[in-house]
Order: C-alpha cells, then structure tokens, then sequence
C-alpha cells in the first residue's frame, strides 16, 4: 500500500495549526483539535503536550489558509435508484467533497419517486453504503399518497422533511389538487420545501408563445417560466403555511417579486416561512442563453439580470435564508436536444462553494456571510443536530480553503458522473484543498480516503 494512503487510514486525530476560523460572524486564527469524528478543541495554541502518549494524528499547517464548516447543500438531485446513467449518490457525493459540500439533502423525484416509506429508506440504505458525505433526503409528494407523507411524522428526527412539487411537468410529482395540499400542510409535522411554479401558467405561456412561432429556443424559457407564475405559486404556498402554521422552505427563488413576500424582520430561529436562492440564479441571467443555451436551461428559469440584482440584495440583507444548488445533472446528449426535449437543471454541487468565493473576491460577499449562508443557516432552518458550526463538541466536518491558488475547471477535474458543467473553462481564484467528513480527512490535496462513508443527518424537533 502506498506510504501516503497509509496514513490516510490510521489517522485518528487531526491537529490543525494556525488557521484562520471563520465561523459564527468572526474570523480568527486559532488551532482545532480534531478526534473521534468531532471537533475536540479549538483554542490559540494546541501544543502537543496535552494529546494523548502514542495517539495517531496528523499535523496540518492552516497558516494563510480559511477553515470553514463544510457546506450544507439543502437541495440535490442525486438520481438514483433508476437513473444512474445521469448520476449516482457515489459520484455526486464525491463531487460535493471536493467542491466543500459535507452533507446534502435529496430530492424524491428519483425512478420510483419516494413516494412510501419502504421507497425512501431504500434511499438510504445506498447512501449508508456508497455516500462520502452525510445524507438526508425527502419524502416524496402526490396528490394520492398522503397517508405515507403523513407516516414520516413519526421520522421527523430522522428525515429532512417533505418535498412538494407544485409545479412540475413530471406526471405524479405534481401536486395540484387543493385538498391534497390542505392535508399535506395541515398535516405533516416536518418542514415543507415547495418547488413552487404554476402549472397551468406555465403550459398557457407555452401554447401562446407556440402559437405565434415555430421553433422554440433556449431563451424562451424565461418566458414561459416567467415572474408572474413563480409568484402566483410561492403565495399560494405561503397562504397555506400562514393558514395552517406550517414549517415552510421554498426552493429556489428566482424573481425580484418574489422577494416582497419574505422578511428580514424575524430571527432565523423563529422564522416559519424561509427561502432559499441558488448559485445559478446569483451568477447567470437570461443574457448568458446565447452562448450557453440549453447548458443553463433549469425549472425555476434563469430571468432577465434584474431579478439577479435583486436576489442578490435579499441574499445580503436575509431575506433569503441560505445558499444551496438545486444540483440536478443530466447527459451531455439530454442537454444537446431541441429546446423542447432538452432536460431542465445543471450540475452545480462541485463549485458552488468556488463560486461564492469568486464573488467573495470581487467585494461581493464576506466570507462570513458565505458561511452564515452555506452552512450555519441550513443548520439552523432544518434544526439538524451537532453540525453547520464550529464549535467544540460538533461533528468536525470541515473545509480549507487557499484564497491564493486557483482552480480551473476542466474535463479531468469535473467529477460529476454526467462529465459536464456550465463552468467549464473558467478559473475560481480559490482552491478547495482539505475536506473533512465527521473527522475523517476523505479529501486533500488531490488524495482521497474512501474507507469511511457519510452519515445519516439527524434532526432537533
């Protein structure tokens, strides 16, 4: 076996030195004591004296780099059971390590949806056996399985909560019917995460815009998923939560008038009704169709650049709550179609994290807003137990970062098993260099350490 992958395996304790910590608001340098897959101290000075005679560990020199809490990505599409030719929860798992993603919440729009019980623990039941990151994922909606939705009730410690479509063009995982979605909100005692588009809006737009033009484009998109439709759907939603004082998340906000039905007024801990805003929404906007076309064709649609502006002036002053990426990869062939039949959402969990530290770089964001967003607001939204913190006593997953190298992404580093990304070409002017995953170091500098997988996320309800 080779000396490096050696150590790797043995190590049990990580002694990281004079780091920078960006946690909680605050950046410092100070060293952290990593042992039995928690942070076991984080002071000035560590010196070796107080480690254990004969204990395992590993020194790491921190000195110019970041340490951050790994990223918690509340929203991907991993794709399997049943379409692993696009993805698997190994490879895109693997992708979020190297991108500083830690842990990840899944989507049920899987072949078959996770629509019973038997169907999500299988979900994770491949993840306990393949996943590099920590895991959790979402039951599945309908307008005919409520009394299963309602069964997770007695999981709510154990599973992130409960996804609805409320627009979708993906048969059963749309739901439509106003009865089912009274039951659902009235009824489930986990968090509510809504993919909220108007359905009939949406195939009204389709058919005028049909009507008047023979083929359509990639730079239509926005116009069928349009401004109005995203914020029929979204207030139709926080009606029902308001009425049944539901815990509400909505995904992907991608609009300005959007904005105007979420506050900032509310600590986040007490907030009943939160959003979330993608890293393709922040970047992107509907000028970028010409040269990427369907690349960044995804449901919510990437709009005109003002909306941009907008999210980007509530993701600062918290009216959206955290950063995710709606990850949803798909074949370079399924994505090289006519408009029409070219499959919506882009692979993102690799260089989200890259990517707010580009922005970081240009005086766009701090890095302590990168964490509150990325990390300690998914924590806290979702009440997920012992991580999203550094803090003594917390799971240690963990990221450096090196703010004075580059990454340039490109076909032999893109790790999504779809072998694609929007980004491709581009160099982030920062670099993921150690990630660590409930203590164990499974990610430095280009090495990995397989042997240990992820855990199951659990919950504070």
């Amino acid at each position: 076996m080779h000396a490096k992958a050696l150590v790797f395996q043995i190590m049990q304790k990580y002694l990281i030195k004079n780091i920078n910590l960006v946690n909680e608001g605050r950046i410092q340098t100070s060293d952290v004591l990593i042992s039995n897959e928690r942070i076991e101290k984080i002071e000035a000075r560590i010196t070796r004296t107080p480690l254990a005679t004969g204990a395992n560990y590993l020194e790491i020199n921190g000195e110019g780099k970041y340490l951050l809490p790994g990223c918690i990505d509340d929203q991907v599409h991993f794709r399997e059971p049943g379409l692993t030719h696009k993805a698997t929860i190994y490879t895109e798992s693997k992708a979020a390590v190297a991108g500083g993603v830690t842990s990840f919440m899944e989507m049920p729009n899987t072949q078959p949806p996770a629509f019973t019980q038997e169907l999500l623990a299988n979900k994770y039941q491949i993840a306990s056996q393949t996943s590099l990151a920590n895991y959790s994922f979402f039951m599945g909606t309908s307008n005919d399985n409520i009394d299963e939705v309602l069964k997770t009730n007695e999981k709510k410690n154990e599973v992130c909560g409960v996804k609805i479509f409320m627009g979708s063009s993906t048969g059963n995982l749309l739901v439509d019917n106003y009865l089912a979605l009274e039951k659902i909100f009235g009824g489930t005692e986990l968090l509510i995460a809504t993919h909220c588009e108007d359905e009939q809006m949406i195939q009204a737009n389709l058919q005028k815009l049909k009507s008047g033009k023979h083929v359509l484009e990639p730079s239509d998109h926005p116009v069928i998923r349009n401004e109005e439709e995203c914020f029929e759907s979204s207030f139709k939603a926080i009606q029902l939560a308001k009425k049944h004082d539901s815990r509400l998340h909505i995904l992907h906000i991608s609009t300005e008038k959007e904005l105007q039905l979420f506050t900032n007024m509310v600590p986040l801990k007490d907030k009943r009704i939160t959003a979330e805003v993608c890293v393709h929404h922040l970047h992107f906007s509907s000028d970028e169709y010409a040269r990427l076309g369907n690349l960044i064709k995804c449901n919510p649609a990437i709009k005109a650049p003002y909306n941009r502006e907008a999210l980007w002036n509530a993701l600062l002053d918290d009216r959206l709550d955290v950063i995710a990426t709606d990850h949803a990869p798909h074949t370079w062939e399924e994505k090289n179609e006519p408009y029409e039949k070219a499959h919506a959402g882009i692979p993102l969990v690799q260089h989200s994290l890259l990517l707010m530290l580009n922005y970081h770089s240009k005086g766009k964001i701090s890095l302590e807003k990168i964490v509150q967003k990325m990390s300690h607001a998914v924590a806290d939204c979702f009440q997920i137990k012992e991580r999203g913190y550094l803090r003594e006593g917390y799971f240690a997953d963990l990221v450096i970062v090196d703010l004075n190298r580059k990454t340039t992404v490109n076909k032999e580093n893109i790790l999504y098993k779809c072998g694609w990304s929007p980004f491709e070409g581009q160099t982030f002017p920062a670099a993921i260099t150690h990630t660590f995953i409930n203590g164990n170091l499974v990610y430095g500098n280009g090495e990995w350490n397989e042997s240990v997988k992820g855990k199951r996320l659990t919950f504070e309800r």
